[in-house]
């Protein structure tokens, strides 16, 4: 017989209604696992990669997954992905602004078609972004990658102000290093090599002995950030460095 605390852990999202985008693979995917795993009535995928968003809708279930593919940089595809969700399942509940490269104008569009619907529907829903450790410190390298994720938070911030007055909260989760599909092809590594990379950084990733930062740890801030555990939580930034931002900055 299930632990019946088990099963109440389970309902964090029940009967919600959330999108995902970029849950094609690493931090989306497993979030949208995750949201489905307590209880969300529909998990939407969005995402520029057909065969690997079809796969994760199969993993989850499609009686109450499915993918939509969207390119974030192009509003009109934002709007209609919002829109077509909305059509589907009749709500929106969460959107998680996930995917990355075009850290501003895509969450910044998730954003603001997210909350058009929410208020028509009134409902009080919340939106989470992808920022970064890189926000809030300065960058020796990738001056354009720390610019845009500082302006995530500045999004984030404003955002959360000015979305309050209809209940809607707006949060960011900030990551340190953790390996990803994206980090691999941007340092054009294998998943091990870039692993091993961490491992053997001379630059130290975290002040935490013994563990190492995965997809499954961003996830769990994400769902605290879009479950009533976090209600009266808005305009903050997690972070989950692993203690990263108190050790000495170098590049």
């Amino acid at each position: 017989m299930a632990n019946p605390e088990s099963l109440l852990l389970t309902k964090k999202l029940e009967g919600k209604v959330a999108i995902v985008t970029g849950g094609a693979s690493g931090i989306g995917e497993a979030t949208a696992s995750l949201f489905a795993d307590h209880g969300a009535r529909a998990v939407v995928i969005a995402d520029i990669h057909d065969e690997k968003g079809q796969t994760v809708v199969e993993s989850i279930g499609t009686e109450r997954c499915s993918y939509v593919r969207c390119d974030v940089s192009d509003e009109e595809q934002v709007k209609a992905m919002v829109n077509w969700t909305v059509e589907k399942y009749g709500q929106l509940d969460i959107m998680f602004s996930n995917a990355g490269i075009v850290n501003l104008r895509g969450m910044a569009a998730c954003i603001k078609h997210a909350a058009r619907v929410m208020v028509e529907k009134h409902v009080r829903g919340t939106i989470v972004c992808t920022a970064s450790v890189a926000a809030t410190r300065g960058a020796m390298h990738r001056t354009d990658y720390a610019m845009s994720k500082h302006a995530v938070l500045g999004l984030v911030r404003s955002a959360s102000r000015q979305l309050g007055e209809y209940g809607i909260r707006v949060n960011s989760v900030s990551p340190s290093a953790v390996v990803t599909p994206l980090t691999c092809e941007a340092n054009q590594m294998t998943l091990k090599d870039v692993e091993k990379l961490y491992e053997n950084s001379f630059v130290p990733l975290t002040s935490l002995k013994g563990i190492v930062l995965t997809v499954r740890h961003i996830a769990e801030a994400v769902l605290f950030l879009v479950s009533d555990n976090s209600a009266f939580v808005t305009g903050h930034d997690l972070v989950v460095d692993g203690g990263l931002n108190g050790l000495p900055h170098r590049n």
